[in-house]
């Protein structure tokens, strides 16, 4: 799956490799999180264009958002199937610029975190559905999914899910929505052997008002003492944190 990843190319950087015309100047992020506004790409009158949507998938049918699970993930292999999907992903395909993600490994003691880039360090594209939710006053959200599939062999140790990335030379036939639907799922497979490699890195990033360039630095053996031996402290401690974070941003 995908919960969490990053942003840390330049904006010029990812502006020349996804071919968008506007100029968009935001910072470096380490620690982007469902709900939060996300930098999304979009075919849009023969053109790719940049826009800001909120990881959090709304299907135009919801009547309360806040009755609504928060969905950030679409499963490739029911997409077609499913009536929140199944729409999107024949006409609101887009991608999402990232420089890699988390995913936390289930450890008989606790869940360890780790970070996966590709292994050239070259940007990522995201598969993406995108939905713009319609509420009764008027107003609108732009909202997106990650499309994710299962892991191959080599990252199934991680994770038994992967989210899909698009190929700079598929961008044009993945943002299509002329492209037929049969061919876009196609596309929706895991990534070559070799294409990531990864580390195990601080318990820190478990928190979304940590953001920066230290989340995504290797954890030393005292970082993994330390978060194994908080581990073990008494359940009461461990529901105080939960409680006190919940893992999701805010934005609207």
């Amino acid at each position: 799956m995908c919960g969490r990843y990053i942003i840390a190319s330049s904006p010029d950087a990812l502006r020349r490799l996804f071919g968008y015309g506007e100029q968009p100047n935001f910072p470096p992020r380490y620690n982007v999180a469902p709900t939060q506004p996300v930098p999304v790409v979009i075919a849009e009158n023969g053109a790719r264009a940049f826009r800001l949507m909120r990881w959090g998938f709304l299907p135009s049918w919801v009547k309360d958002p806040g009755k609504f699970a928060l969905v950030i993930n679409a499963r490739s292999e029911t997409i077609l199937e499913k009536p929140s999907f199944r729409n999107a992903i024949k006409r609101r395909r887009c991608l999402l610029p990232a420089d890699g993600y988390y995913e936390w490994q289930v450890s008989p003691s606790r869940k360890r975190p780790f970070f996966i880039r590709r292994r050239d360090g070259a940007p990522i594209a995201f598969a993406g559905v995108a939905e713009t939710w319609a509420g009764p006053n008027g107003e609108e959200v732009d909202t997106v999914a990650i499309v994710t599939t299962a892991a191959g062999p080599e990252m199934a140790m991680l994770h038994e899910r992967v989210p899909v990335t698009i190929a700079p030379n598929d961008f044009d036939r993945w943002l299509d929505v002329m492209t037929d639907a049969d061919d876009a799922m196609a596309m929706l497979v895991a990534p070559p052997r070799g294409t990531f490699v990864w580390h195990e890195v601080s318990t820190a990033v478990n928190r979304v008002a940590n953001d920066s360039a230290d989340l995504i630095r290797p954890s030393s053996p005292e970082d993994i003492a330390i978060a194994e031996a908080a581990s073990k402290r008494p359940k009461e401690r461990a529901r105080k944190i939960s409680e006190e974070d919940s893992g999701q941003g805010s934005l609207f």
